[in-house]
């Protein structure tokens, strides 16, 4: 199974989510683009979060120096996204977590976006973290990945409850709710331990 991650917006909690997917699945973890921060990238924070031994940690297709969009970011390393060479890892039959880079329409260059790295074997996994417009920020992804049939396996609420937001999103795209991430005073092994256990039983019933 593939489970490609992705948010409603930069900065809503898709690391940690893809940390604890990973843990409870003991999948593989690759994030394809990466942009910024490459001595502390999503890569070295989800394997710092991780426990169980079985998961292999794949080497980006980009890793760009700037944090900002990808397709700045390669145009400040002097260099243009294909597409085409972000090839899945070889040889891995386990589980594979993809993490995207911000939403689904951040632009890699000037005709790809996120949404465009995602393959029809692939499960899309939405976090959606609580703040003014994420609403239609959230429905606005969902109705996306619908009219480009790319199946949604479901969605990670990250941060404190709102059930007011949760129910509208809930009851107007009838998607799959996978559970929520708590506003946590931090993240550490432990944490993402306990959190998959949580989320396994239905991950495992993705399949």
């Amino acid at each position: 199974m593939k489970l490609f991650i992705t948010g409603i917006s930069t900065d809503v909690g898709k690391t940690v989510a893809s940390a604890i997917i990973t843990e409870a699945l003991e999948a593989d973890y690759w994030k394809p683009v990466q942009a910024g921060d490459l001595e502390n990238s999503d890569t070295h924070k989800v394997r710092s979060y991780v426990s169980n031994e079985k998961s292999v940690f794949h080497k980006n297709s980009y890793a760009l120096n700037t944090p900002a969009s990808p397709h700045l970011a390669a145009e400040l390393d002097g260099i243009t996204i294909d597409i085409n060479q972000i090839k899945l890892p070889e040889y891995t039959n386990e589980h594979l977590v993809i993490e995207g880079a911000g939403g689904i329409f951040v632009p890699f260059n000037s005709t790809d976006m996120v949404i465009d790295l995602i393959q029809p074997d692939y499960k899309v996994v939405v976090v959606s973290r609580h703040y003014l417009g994420s609403i239609n920020h959230t429905l606005l992804t969902i109705e996306a990945l619908q009219n480009r049939k790319i199946e949604i396996a479901g969605i990670v609420f990250s941060g404190d409850e709102n059930l007011a937001t949760e129910t509208i999103i809930l009851n107007k795209t009838g998607v799959n709710y996978l559970g929520r991430i708590e506003q946590e005073p931090y993240f550490d092994k432990n944490v993402i331990k306990e959190y998959a256990e949580r989320f396994r039983e239905k991950l495992l019933g993705l399949q």
